[in-house]
């Protein structure tokens, strides 16, 4: 097979991660494929209007290997993010609606979403982007289905990524579709990433999707949460630990976390799980109990709900070298209803 052509659009006030990451992650692949004796599967380039050099939304100069008039036809068109999405230069707009389209697949990191919405190219398709750009996109373009919770969306020969990292996230995907698990392992471990969030888990951790309580007591808690998710994490429990009656408790949990305490405790114990599964060798059952679940019927219910997969096929997907037990092939091979 003949390397895929993967071209990075650059402009000025591009968000220098967005371009970085996924070709760290396309150089990776090549590394990985020279290394088992193959030919590398990518060639990566980048581009601009007019060829000219770009400073980044950090301060970076980057300069692009051509001119984006005579990179020709690549296999996948990637379109960064930045604080120069949100002015775009209209040729580059006219480039894009002229030569998007014709390109097998095209991907969007962070804002470059809304350079392909203003190409037309996300009329009537599902996108995501930054979280604290998921509104603006949705009301700039009423004609986007706009999914603010995902990391990334693909849609056909679409794919739209949230907030930097995401980017990494997505390139990764794309590997593992191109070269198989084992590649895109090897990457995410070499770049010290996970392999690989699912696309449809939330842009945000448990503990990056609230605020951190200003109140000491509540601070304790929220740390007590995550470092015992095995404990009984109870309103009337956790209450007894701040001096607060349960009411007071959860009606100032909820004001300063911005969620309610058992919707809080029920992410850290999903994430603290996810974590086990991917990090350790303990079984389903063990690792129900480790992480509060109790049973691993309610572990698994919690993962099809928040994740889609349960946590056996989740471990599947994203621990190497595992290895399940008699038990759980059983359990994958007849899941329960």
């Amino acid at each position: 097979m003949r390397p895929q052509t993967v071209l990075i659009v650059l402009f000025e006030g591009v968000q220098s991660l967005d371009v970085t990451g996924p070709s760290e992650v396309f150089t990776g692949a090549n590394r990985w494929q020279v290394s088992r004796g193959d030919e590398p599967a990518y060639v990566v380039t980048t581009a601009s209007l007019g060829g000219y050099p770009v400073r980044t939304s950090s301060g970076l100069l980057i300069t692009p290997d051509s001119d984006l008039h005579h990179a020709g036809k690549p296999d996948v068109l990637l379109v960064p993010g930045g604080e120069g999405t949100r002015v775009p230069d209209q040729k580059l707009i006219t480039w894009l609606r002229r030569h998007g389209p014709q390109t097998r697949q095209v991907v969007s990191v962070c804002t470059g979403a809304f350079l392909l919405a203003a190409a037309g190219m996300l009329s009537g398709r599902r996108a995501t982007t930054h979280w604290a750009y998921c509104e603006s996109l949705a009301a700039r373009f009423p004609d986007v289905d706009v999914a603010a919770e995902p990391i990334y969306v693909r849609d056909g020969n679409l794919a739209t990524s949230a907030g930097v990292t995401a980017g990494i996230d997505l390139a990764l995907a794309l590997i593992e579709e191109d070269l198989g698990r084992d590649a895109a392992l090897t990457i995410a471990r070499h770049l010290v990433v996970f392999l690989r969030r699912p696309g449809n888990q939330a842009q945000f951790s448990a503990h990056l999707a609230t605020q951190t309580a200003q109140r000491e007591p509540l601070r304790e808690v929220q740390q007590w949460i995550a470092e015992h998710p095995d404990a009984d994490l109870s309103v009337d429990a956790l209450a007894e630990r701040t001096s607060l009656s349960p009411r007071q408790f959860a009606r100032s949990f909820v004001a300063e976390v911005g969620m309610s305490p058992g919707r809080y405790v029920d992410r850290v114990r999903l994430e603290a799980a996810r974590r086990r599964l991917e990090d350790s060798g303990d079984g389903i059952e063990e690792t129900a109990r480790a992480c509060g679940f109790g049973t691993a019927e309610a572990m698994r219910r919690a993962f099809l709900r928040a994740l889609g997969v349960g946590p056996s096929e989740y471990r599947r997907r994203f621990q190497s070298g595992f290895t399940p037990s008699i038990k759980e092939k059983d359990a994958h091979r007849h899941p329960a209803v």
